[in-house]
């Protein structure tokens, strides 16, 4: 399980957007995103780099890579 601190995702709506740019990596992933906490969960068997890069293209880069 790969866990993000998205600072920036603040509504459902940047939410939304996560989900999509993480599921643009790998289509299979389960995801939870917790807007109020600004936490994001992935269960993918993909590598985390190529979750970041797809969260820094999206504008919700992680707290860690920012």
């Amino acid at each position: 399980m790969l866990r993000f601190h998205i600072p920036n995702m603040t509504c459902g709506g940047c939410a939304k957007s996560v989900k999509k740019a993480l599921l643009s990596v790998d289509p299979q992933a389960r995801i939870e995103t917790d807007p109020p906490t600004r936490q994001v969960r992935v269960d993918s068997d993909m590598d985390g780099g190529a979750f970041l890069s797809a969260l820094s293209e999206t504008g919700y880069p992680d707290a860690r890579s920012a």
